[in-house]
């Protein structure tokens, strides 16, 4: 499915985005990156959004999505965040926040992840839940830094599933299917993309989401619509490696 896709250099010579090799405990890396994207509604600029991940002193990783959003009279600010143990190429979340602010009700969530104890803290009610976590769990922000490794480590892979654990605290499975390949012009520049597709039938929403190999399957684009409506659409504009303090962008 993938080696077919030819390579195109779109990153200055200063950066790179390949999955770097590190010690014997954790033997691949996604550097650390700063990703700006484009919010689109009906093809009109409507908000940003950043997605970013760094490495933390203690030997965990932060892995953070926040998006800003004005469309006409709605305003729309999220920010979520992930720490997560990255080891080799698998991601273990150890906590997740959540805040929403704007047009309608507030929401905010904070809970802490035992994963080996099977509890989770709900920091913000101040409870403790007992569940019996799948060896695979992922939180509402992590599963998209483990599907990204996936597809490094298995570029053939069709079908993704990951148990995903929710602000209530129960448990739900994602599903991602493979939906073809695809050349896109973006804010970015030109990309050879994957795109793969969610659904869920009893919300009749589905999602796409295309990948690009040359940014080790860095997301690039997201689009959703709800029984037939577009929902949104984000486009990446630029990607810096943090490491490198080196932009690119198109």
């Amino acid at each position: 499915m993938l080696k077919s896709l030819p390579y195109i250099p779109l990153l200055l010579s200063s950066l790179t985005f390949n999955v770097m090799a590190a010690d014997k405990e954790n033997s691949v890396v996604i550097p650390a990156f700063n990703a700006q994207y484009t919010i689109l509604r009906n093809n009109k600029a409507v908000g940003e959004a950043t997605r970013k991940l760094s490495y933390l002193n203690n030997g965990l990783a932060k892995y953070s999505y926040q998006t800003e959003i004005e469309w006409l009279i709605f305003s729309d600010s999220r920010a979520e965040t992930s720490i997560v143990k990255l080891e080799g190429y698998k991601v273990t979340p150890t906590s997740y926040e959540y805040k929403r602010e704007g047009t309608g009700s507030d929401k905010y969530y904070k809970w802490r992840y035992d994963t080996a104890n099977n509890s989770a803290i709900d920091e913000k009610k101040q409870q403790t839940k007992s569940i019996d976590f799948p060896e695979n769990i992922q939180d509402s922000l992590s599963y998209h830094l483990q599907l990204r490794l996936n597809m490094i480590t298995n570029p053939e892979q069709e079908h993704f599933v990951y148990p995903v654990i929710k602000t209530s605290g129960s448990i739900k499975n994602y599903v991602y299917q493979y939906d073809g390949e695809e050349e896109l012009m973006l804010p970015y520049g030109l990309v050879k993309t994957i795109r793969l597709k969610r659904e869920v039938v009893e919300k009749k929403r589905i999602t796409y989401a295309w990948f690009a190999p040359e940014l080790d399957y860095l997301l690039v684009k997201l689009y959703q619509i709800k029984a037939d409506v577009e929902q949104f659409e984000v486009q990446l504009k630029s990607v810096t490696n943090t490491d490198a303090a080196t932009a690119s962008s198109k």
